[in-house]
């Protein structure tokens, strides 16, 4: 991931509808949702929720696959995973000790998260 991916990303959620769309999708996980359904589960105007999606097609956020006269909608949740570990990737790099305690302090799934281990070798390399 470089700063121009997670850039858009984020732009792509700095809107409170987008971000219901998106946690709405990461509900339905693979199987993911068809427009109307986003619509009607969040309460949207189909014109308002095609601008959104459109926006967050574009950022890679979602991904959209033609099914008859329907779009499926799916979270890229290996997009957003990306996002957290480049996001992270150098914590407490000159203090990896540090690091673990914070993760252990987090309600956030270490599986997540790159590993310890990595940041302790790039230290060591430099």
């Amino acid at each position: 991931m470089n700063k121009t991916t997670a850039t858009s990303v984020f732009e792509s959620l700095s809107s409170g509808i987008r971000l219901d769309i998106y946690r709405l999708l990461v509900k339905y996980g693979t199987e993911g949702l068809v427009a109307g359904q986003i619509a009607s589960t969040l309460d949207i105007a189909p014109n308002n929720l095609s601008f959104h999606l459109k926006a967050m097609t574009h950022s890679g956020l979602v991904t959209v696959e033609q099914e008859g006269r329907f779009q499926r909608y799916r979270a890229n949740i290996p997009l957003m995973l990306e996002l957290i570990a480049y996001l992270t990737e150098e914590c407490c790099a000159n203090q990896p000790e540090q690091c673990a305690s914070l993760r252990a302090a987090s309600p956030c799934a270490t599986s997540v998260l790159p590993p310890v281990k990595t940041l302790v070798k790039k230290e060591k390399k430099a």
